[in-house]
Order: C-alpha cells, then sequence, then structure tokens
C-alpha cells in the first residue's frame, strides 16, 4: 500500500524557515518523482516542488524558486522541502505527490502558518 507521511509544518514569522518531510511507502521509491503542493484557504492547489527520481533533477514554481530546496534521500525514502525566507503567502496546508501504475497518492497535509 502506498503511503505519504508529511511531518514538519508550524508557525513561523515571515522571514523565518521551516524544513518540510515526507516518509513514503509501499512502492520503489527510487524510481518515482515526488512532488510537493499546497493550498491555500480558498485557493486551489497547486505545484511547489517536485523531484525526479534516479539522478533527482528539482523543479520549482516561480514563486518559490531561490528559497525552497527540495531533495531526496533515497536510503530513507523520504523527500525534503526546506523553505527559506517565508512569506505570510506561503500559508497553506503542504502535501506530497507520487503517481504510481497511473494513481494519483497525497499525504494528509502538513499546515504551514506564517505570520506578518
Amino acid at each position: 500500500e502506498v503511503q505519504l507521511v508529511e511531518s514538519g509544518g508550524g508557525l513561523v514569522q515571515a522571514g523565518g524557515s521551516l524544513r518540510l518531510s515526507c516518509a513514503a511507502s509501499g512502492f520503489a521509491f527510487d524510481d518515482y518523482a515526488i512532488g510537493w503542493f499546497r493550498q491555500a484557504p480558498g485557493k486551489e492547489r497547486e505545484g511547489v516542488s517536485c523531484i525526479v527520481g534516479g539522478e533527482g533533477s528539482a523543479f520549482y514554481a516561480d514563486s518559490v524558486k531561490g528559497r525552497f530546496t527540495i531533495s531526496r534521500d533515497n536510503a530513507k525514502n523520504t523527500v525534503d522541502l526546506q523553505m527559506n525566507s517565508l512569506r505570510p503567502e506561503d500559508t497553506a496546508v503542504y502535501y506530497c505527490n507520487v503517481i504510481v501504475r497511473g494513481m494519483n497518492y497525497w499525504g494528509k497535509g502538513t499546515l504551514v502558518t506564517v505570520s506578518s
């Protein structure tokens, strides 16, 4: 069974940092791209960052480029999202995602709140 569990959210002041982690199980982790998405109150879910399997190329939304860094540890089956220079508009529930054999899997999310 594919499972994704996010952790690391919390309350932080603008300009601060948080590190989110996604722990994955139930699939051949090394082979799959993992994505981070977020959903702010009243808004649609949006893609934040993605890291591919294998060589681990990373991609970022324009809104987080230069502030967020995604990384993966294939030995631990985890994908982290280091978030620096946080802004109030980064406030959202953050989810990790994987598509395995055509099925879309999501974690339950972790809440990030950035105060001004």
